[in-house]
């Protein structure tokens, strides 16, 4: 009986695992089959840009996994029961379970509400494909009114600064105010911070400093000093977590429902189970949990597929890399900053900015694109068998420590 191999998930990190398993593993042997709600991949990285009304390139995953042998089932995971090892979907046949010996976790993260009232129901968000197109239509509503209209983005990480850029040159008519709770660009270094205000002054944008706000509601967000601010269009960039899934199905997780794994990407209450990408909560070399995001993606992609490999076949698991250089921000198209980090994941004095940055994250993002399109390129053609007794055990599992650190259990 061939060994089964369920990947959840074909975003960044699950079509790439799936791929390269395809590729380095006899199908003799195993079994791959990818299950995902969409069929085509999502650019989650350029996803404000689709809410913005730019088009996006999505390729469809039949033709992304053709000539690999990899099954796809275009599916909503349900549940998943370790206990059984069983996942439970729902399609438009009515769904059902799918059985597994080794299962891939990569069905990512979605926007939390960080339990302020109102977000769930007035506002919107860029962490999938429907939501996004979802604020697309309201903002084409909102262009076509001769008083144009407010767009109001709360949370000023990445997503934020991305989203509030975006629609400010994409959609000059509306005014968009971003909403900080601390400083705006705290994490970047003095320069960058001011290249960063310099592009929200060029782009009309208003930023609102040191606001938390309590309340979302249709037209206005409430905020904790009594002030009221009107907003059209709300979106929600203040916070991220993954799906209860995991949790739902007794995997040891953290308080964001991210799976807690060990060096290999390997569930540490569930020896059969891997996770990547968001979904994983993983111990960068420095020692802090890598951040969501693509490049975490790539690398904790890359450790499951060589845990998986190596302890199925018999060969020695390589640690690969799991570090966290910088962050790359789109300001628009035209604009962006590159800024690198240092082992602290601390930033480091010097940025790049302006067209050079844009660039470069352009570069990244089509560099992205290709590489989970054309997943099984440049692998090593030889399809290696398993191994008369596969290692699943979880003897030698390595646990991440509270304070960050690591320990043998």
């Amino acid at each position: 009986m061939k060994h089964r191999i369920v990947v959840l998930g074909a975003g960044y990190a699950g079509a790439y695992v799936a791929g390269t398993l395809a590729r380095r593993l006899s199908p003799a042997d195993t079994e791959i089959t990818v299950v995902n709600a969409e069929p085509d991949f999502v650019q989650r990285l350029r996803l404000h840009q689709l809410a913005a009304g730019q088009e996006i390139e999505a390729p469809q995953l039949a033709d992304v996994f053709a000539g690999t042998g990899i099954r796809l089932r275009l599916a909503r995971v349900t549940a998943v029961d370790p206990e059984r090892q069983v996942v439970a979907v729902t399609d438009a046949d009515g769904g059902g379970e799918l059985g597994y010996d080794t299962l891939l976790h990569a069905l990512g993260s979605h926007v939390a509400d960080g339990g302020v009232p109102g977000v769930a129901e007035h506002a919107f968000d860029v962490t999938g494909r429907p939501s996004a197109l979802r604020l697309r239509e309201r903002l084409d509503s909102l262009g076509r009114r001769a008083e144009g209209g407010s767009v109001l983005v709360v949370g000023d990480g990445l997503t934020g600064i991305e989203t509030a850029t975006e629609i400010a040159e994409s959609r000059p008519g509306l005014s968009v105010t971003l909403v900080a709770r601390g400083e705006l660009g705290a994490r970047l270094s003095a320069g960058a911070r001011g290249h960063l205000r310099q592009a929200c002054d060029r782009l009309g944008i208003t930023v609102r400093e040191r606001t938390s706000v309590e309340v979302v509601e249709a037209t206005r967000v409430l905020c904790a000093d009594g002030t009221a601010l009107a907003s059209d269009a709300t979106v929600w960039t203040a916070g991220f977590a993954a799906g209860p899934i995991a949790a739902a199905g007794g995997l040891e997780v953290t308080e964001n429902g991210r799976i807690v794994v060990d060096r290999t990407m390997r569930s540490v209450s569930h020896p059969n189970v891997y996770a990547a990408g968001d979904s994983a909560h993983a111990i960068g070399d420095n020692g802090r949990p890598l951040p969501m995001s693509c490049a975490s993606a790539g690398y904790t992609g890359r450790q499951a597929t060589d845990a998986i490999v190596g302890r199925l076949t018999g060969r020695k698991i390589p640690n690969t890399r799991l570090e966290y250089l910088g962050n790359h921000i789109s300001l628009g198209r035209r604009d962006g900053i590159l800024q690198m980090v240092d082992d602290e994941a601390q930033a480091k004095p010097k940025h790049v900015g302006g067209r050079k940055a844009a660039r470069i994250k352009a570069g990244i993002v089509r560099m992205s694109l290709w590489a989970t399109s054309h997943p099984t390129f440049g692998l090593p053609k030889r399809k290696h068998r398993l191994a008369a007794a596969p290692d699943l055990s979880v003897e030698n599992t390595v646990r991440p420590l509270e304070n960050g650190g690591a320990t043998h259990g």
